[in-house]
């Protein structure tokens, strides 16, 4: 395959005058401005001087410019680092530390601020996005021919961080091969054509909106209705004119709660497709009833990509992520790597090659999540039935989907156990008819602080993303432990499950 833009051109349709993406407002880029802009960055690139497996990352707002530079740094085999634009600065100054970029573009905001950040060595090369601001990104673009850099398959295009349970973020190398092998998987099962019109709500920080999206869009020559954020109103007005939605449960039990969304509205939508957090069998439900669509849900991790999905054509089993897709092999073992038969609930491992080639400067934890024979360990457990649809029932990385983004609940207790007053916290998901799960916290204080529930919350709006802030904070006297002094999260969980907070 080599190059992932070289792959992704070869989808582009004809007549590259054809228009990718268009907004609701009536304006819209064609093919040709894809290949001319991101044409443009890339000699920018190489003009700062930038090799093969630089870093270059980015913490912007939506925009199609961040795609042209997207596609830039596939054409220069630039690393692409997208980071989402809720980071704070303690947040933002680790991922600059660790991935080291030679280029960093952000908002205005955090450019004026950028000598605050705790940061070893700023990147050499700072930039704003928008145009005419002081130091824009534009300026780096430069007319004239680039050649597109061939480059094996094992090349790394992407680096994206997830959280891990030791509160450190782990940096996950993308290749070339795992995204472009993963988006043509996607592009068969979800039977993407030339004709056909996506409509993007989704952020592109992360697998989900960047490479699942676009990838499928881009390789069949499609359209992208595209929409700065989602907001069921201006969702609802766009569906008539698409036939394929992707989105997070959460756009899902939103659009339900919206009068509007009545069967004349999709009459014209081939696929509603969910991901990134488990979908509720009441929502696919009572979202069949309204509208005659049965939402296909699908499974993957920003390690994977995607790994299996419910079919176009067939049964569509609610409560299941469907099928492996075609080239990895998908697998339930026991805690002692032995595999399991069917509906045996088991460790998830999967191979092929859309899974990550390892986490960035972390060679002994890449090994770790490894079995022997090269399988990677989800920490989800699920089992597989009798038909090979995949059932996930749930997680043994201890990690809360809010909203369809991960909070790993040691880097929030990390910042908690820091608060003056706190003794020690334990953060928890509880079910949550909105965003599926919602962050809670249950803290322990010294006995003679009297630091208050909102003022532990306004501390940490400060330090962390909002959507990694809980939406509940529990005062308690001690942690329930067990024999061998591990903090029983499942009692917490089982106890304030009941409680409405």
């Amino acid at each position: 395959m080599g190059n992932l833009f070289s792959f992704y051109s070869r989808g582009f349709p004809e007549d590259l005058d054809q228009v990718f993406i268009e907004h609701t407002e009536g304006s819209f880029i064609t093919y040709r401005d894809l290949l001319d802009q991101s044409e443009k960055y890339a000699n920018g690139f190489k003009a700062l001087g930038l090799q093969a497996g630089d870093r270059v990352s980015i913490q912007v707002s939506k925009s199609p410019e961040a795609v042209f530079i997207y596609l830039a740094c596939l054409r220069s085999k630039l690393i692409f680092h997208p980071l989402n634009t809720a980071y704070k600065e303690k947040e933002l100054s680790f991922f600059l530390n660790d991935a080291k970029p030679s280029v960093f573009i952000c908002e205005q905001d955090v450019s004026d601020k950028i000598a605050s950040l705790d940061v070893d060595q700023l990147p050499s090369n700072i930039y704003t996005l928008l145009p005419n601001q002081k130091g824009t990104i534009h300026d780096i673009k430069v007319s004239g021919n680039h050649e597109v850099q061939d480059c094996p398959e094992d090349q790394i295009a992407a680096l994206l961080y997830s959280s891990g349970t030791t509160g450190k973020p782990k940096g996950i190398m993308l290749t070339h091969g795992n995204i472009g092998s993963n988006a043509h998987a996607l592009k068969e099962a979800w039977q993407f054509k030339s004709d056909d019109c996506l409509l993007h709500a989704l952020p592109i920080y992360h697998v989900h909106g960047l490479f699942v999206a676009l990838g499928c869009a881009l390789l069949s020559g499609s359209k992208v209705l595209w929409l700065d954020a989602f907001n069921p109103d201006e969702v609802i007005d766009a569906l008539p004119n698409c036939t394929v939605m992707m989105g997070v449960p959460t756009y899902y039990t939103r659009l339900l709660s919206n009068e509007k969304l009545q069967k004349e509205v999709v009459k014209n939508i081939r696929i509603f497709i969910s991901g990134s957090a488990p979908l509720l069998e009441e929502t696919f439900d009572e979202f069949y009833l309204r509208t005659g669509h049965e939402i296909i849900e699908r499974y993957g991790m920003t390690e994977t990509n995607i790994i299996s999905s419910n079919p176009v054509n067939g049964e569509r089993k609610s409560g299941t992520v469907g099928a492996c897709l075609p080239g990895q092999i998908l697998r339930i073992v026991d805690d002692g790597q032995n595999i399991l038969g069917p509906n045996d609930v088991g460790n998830i491992q999967v191979k092929g090659p859309n899974v990550f080639n390892g986490y960035w400067n972390l060679p002994d934890k890449t090994k770790e999540d490894f079995s022997i024979d090269g399988f990677f360990n989800t920490g989800d457990k699920g089992f597989i039935d009798a038909e090979g649809y995949l059932s996930i029932v749930g997680r043994a990385k201890d990690m809360i989907i809010s909203g369809g983004l991960n909070v790993y609940p040691k880097e929030v207790e990390s910042v908690i156990n820091e608060i003056e007053g706190v003794i020690e916290s334990a953060v928890i998901g509880l079910p949550h008819d909105d965003l599926g799960e919602k962050v809670v916290a249950v803290i322990v204080r010294k006995k003679e602080s009297k630091i208050t529930e909102g003022e532990l919350i306004s501390s940490l709006k400060s330090e962390i993303a909002g959507f990694k802030v809980p939406k509940n904070i529990i005062l308690i006297e001690e942690l329930p432990r067990n024999a061998m002094g591990k903090v029983q999260k499942n009692i917490l969980r089982d106890i304030y499950a009941k409680i409405d907070l």
